[in-house]
C-alpha cells in the first residue's frame, strides 16, 4: 500500500475508534442511571455472576 492509502486507512480507523469510545461512554452513563453503580464494570460482573449460577445451580 502506498502512503496515502495508509494515511486514509489510519484516519478511518481513528474515526471509528472515536465513535466506539463515544458509544461506550454513553452506554456507561446509561447503565449508571438505571442502577449499575459502576456502569459497564458492574454490568460485566453481574453478567459473569449469572453465567456462573447457570453453570452451577
Amino acid at each position: 500500500m502506498d502512503q496515502d492509502k495508509l494515511l486514509k486507512k489510519i484516519a478511518k480507523l481513528e474515526s471509528l475508534c472515536d465513535q466506539l469510545q463515544s458509544e461506550m461512554n454513553y452506554l456507561d452513563r446509561l447503565l449508571v442511571e438505571v442502577g449499575f453503580e459502576e456502569g459497564l464494570k458492574t454490568l460485566k460482573s453481574a453478567a459473569l455472576e449469572l453465567i456462573e449460577k447457570k453453570k452451577h445451580p
